[in-house]
């Protein structure tokens, strides 16, 4: 592989990174667009900045015609990008809840778990995967990993599974499992636990105020269980442990956080992947460039959602060509991501 390659297959973008038509400062502007097909722009910036991976959102996706098309033109492109999406359950359902699609409709985890069984997450998991595969994905960010432990907490709420940190854990592996079932790679996200905090890292700065004692006996508990059932992914929270790491970095960008607790302490080996680097707790704190080289000197693997695709890719070349990031660096992710995506083929023929 050229480096052009490999630093490419670090990226997994949105498709309206590929149209240098269309620049946006808030992701809800995007919808105004409705991106919906490949055209003669994605072609052309996919031939110079080749994505390792596109992620659909709902209104990437307007009925089940539309989105056949797009997925073939979008596995056309010569990357052959992996194709992703958040397909959790509940709100956070890009096929479910769109009208046009006839599929299980499920509420969120949280609830399920509350009213049910270990069985019906693996029953509901199970649906998804079959939906998701169905319709062309290699790919769900799913599970939540978190422990729903803050009552004020904004953004995770009933899409954890629990409060209690065994029961996430039980229900982590049982949501792994049923999409295992149906062909499909699941995440867990989003490490090392986004449920004791109370912003919302869309937005901005988010924190937890736990030392790593009290993470490893409380949000560490699911993660391993799902590290151990055979999790390819981990999607990377974008909080802040002052009390682990003595900073107010993000958790994406903190070697601590990703090589020596991640990597050393939970033994994982998979891909890490970013939550969207277009969020306000990166972008409000970082230049955009800037965040993508500390992610990937930090540890990380793949860059998702990043703004302004072909300029920060330009910035990751530039940081390997003058030396400030080793090519082996660059290696180390390449060799775990080509591995993903042969699991990706393996699991396509089931």
């Amino acid at each position: 592989m050229t480096l052009q390659e490999k630093v490419g297959s670090m990226f997994f973008v949105r498709p309206e990174a590929l149209d240098t038509d269309i620049y946006y400062d808030s992701p809800a502007v995007l919808k105004s667009y409705s991106l919906q097909g490949v055209n003669d722009r994605m072609r052309e910036t996919a031939r110079v900045y080749p994505p390792g991976g596109i992620i659909l959102f709902s209104h990437n996706i307007k009925d089940p015609d539309q989105l056949s098309q797009f997925i073939s033109d979008l596995r056309s492109l010569p990357s052959k990008p992996l194709l992703c999406l958040d397909e959790e359950g509940g709100s956070v359902a890009r096929l479910a809840n769109n009208p046009n699609f006839r599929v299980p409709k499920f509420s969120p985890m949280g609830n399920i778990v509350a009213s049910g069984r270990t069985r019906d997450v693996l029953e509901a998991a199970t649906a998804i995967g079959d939906y998701v595969k169905r319709y062309g994905f290699d790919i769900d960010f799913a599970p939540v990993a978190d422990v729903n432990t803050n009552p004020r907490n904004v953004v995770i709420g009933a899409r954890a599974f629990s409060n209690e940190p065994q029961v996430a854990a039980e229900m982590v592996k049982a949501y792994l499992k049923g999409l295992q079932k149906s062909g499909v790679i699941g995440c867990l996200k989003h490490f090392p636990g986004h449920g004791d905090t109370q912003a919302d890292s869309h937005f901005g700065y988010a924190m937890s105020r736990k030392t790593w004692e009290e993470i490893a006996g409380c949000e560490m508990i699911p993660f391993k269980a799902g590290i151990d059932a055979g999790a390819k992914l981990v999607m990377t929270a974008h909080i802040s442990l002052p009390n682990v790491t003595g900073s107010n970095v993000p958790s994406t960008l903190s070697p601590m956080i990703l090589q020596d607790k991640l990597r050393g302490e939970l033994g994982y080996q998979g891909v890490i992947i970013t939550d969207a680097m277009e969020m306000g707790a990166i972008l409000r704190q970082y230049p955009v460039e800037d965040a993508a080289v500390m992610a990937i000197k930090a540890g990380v693997d793949v860059l998702l959602c990043v703004r302004e695709y072909p300029k920060v890719f330009d910035a990751v070349m530039s940081a390997v060509r003058r030396g400030e990031i080793p090519e082996s660096r660059i290696d180390e992710s390449v060799r775990r991501i080509l591995k993903l995506r042969h699991q990706s083929v393996s699991y396509g023929d089931k």
